[in-house]
């Protein structure tokens, strides 16, 4: 290819794969992008553990000069332009404000404490997102009963239940897992103390980031750039269904998900899933203490942060088309 310069392209090699079946190797090469945006490829697995093999780090560049780009420049500005534009219509004085706050906002360094507060204001708002999402198509009171026969398939081995599983959401367009009992007690208690967090979700323009918001055993993904213009009025673009009813009996925990196809696809929606046992189910003191630094400490969060963990482990590899270029 076309030389680049020093630092901008470095390859990272990482491991993982679903819990029980084989780890799969995979390369990634990452380039910088101007105001630091990255660029980068993935391979989708099940939902599984990730491995701790030992990861190589690349680090982004740096923002471009001229400082961040304006909100239409922003390249995802467009899924979400018309609920933009219709708040503008609707109501000019919350455009207005969410607008003036937005511009406090991107005058602070990334991970700022007013960018954290604003981000903290919108996470005590779960309940209404999760009402928001209901009313923009998601299912409400989503029970394990509605998707099969609980009593039926105690019957049932865990083997024979994750097959059920599996074989019934194979063919649908949506994310599922089976998590074994401790790995869910460990993501749970950990949610109990840290109930919210910043995701990164790689695409062709870049990083989009996300700000998941456990509800109950229910995690609803919000676009941060939707709450940002919306506010408390911002719909969740994806919701992770746990259920635990057969935890204790077959040592398992069911997982399915529900997400907004306008916005997302599967494999988007996939890496987000991901990144709940990334961060909550880790056994990496840094890598969960970010979670807890965003929650208890959000003066001292940094996204960066995020987007290194996101790039050590792999996750997001592919998302771009294979034929997209790799120029920087």
């Amino acid at each position: 290819g076309a030389a680049e310069p020093a630092g901008v392209r470095r390859r990272i090699r990482c491991m993982w794969g679903a819990a029980g079946e084989p780890m799969a190797g995979a390369l990634q090469q990452v380039s910088g992008l101007s105001r630091g945006a990255l660029r980068s490829r993935a391979v989708l697995r099940p939902l599984g553990l990730l491995s701790p093999q030992a990861r190589l780090l690349a680090v982004p560049r740096g923002p471009a000069a001229g400082g961040e780009p304006g909100l239409e420049e922003n390249p995802f500005y467009g899924s979400y332009r018309d609920k933009i534009q219709a708040l503008r219509r609707s109501n000019p004085g919350v455009y207005e404000s969410r607008m003036e706050k937005r511009s406090e906002v991107k005058k602070q360094p990334v991970g700022h404490s007013k960018q954290m507060e604003f981000i903290r204001y919108m996470e005590e708002k779960a309940e209404a997102l999760g009402t928001k999402a209901s009313k923009e198509g998601f299912t409400k009171d989503k029970s394990l009963d509605s998707i099969l026969n609980v009593e039926m398939v105690k019957e049932k081995t865990p083997e024979e239940i994750k097959q059920i599983w599996k074989q019934y959401f194979s063919a649908k367009d949506t994310v599922y897992a089976v998590i074994p009992a401790e790995t869910f007690d460990l993501i749970w208690k950990r949610a109990q103390d840290c109930p919210s967090f910043l995701c990164a979700l790689p695409r062709k323009e870049g990083y989009e980031f996300f700000v998941g918001q456990w509800s109950g055993t229910e995690l609803h993904f919000t676009a941060l750039i939707n709450i940002q213009t919306r506010g408390e009025t911002a719909s969740s673009q994806l919701i992770l269904y746990h259920y635990p009813e057969l935890q204790k009996e077959k040592g398992i925990v069911l997982m399915t998900a529900e997400m907004d196809s306008n916005f997302l696809n599967v494999p988007e929606a996939q890496c987000l899933a991901n990144q709940v046992q990334l961060f909550y189910a880790t056994d990496r003191p840094g890598t969960y203490g970010l979670v807890e630094t965003f929650n208890h400490r959000p003066n001292e969060f940094k996204y960066m942060a995020v987007l290194a963990e996101l790039e050590q482990s792999g996750l997001g590899r592919e998302l771009r088309p294979r034929g997209d270029s790799d120029e920087a």
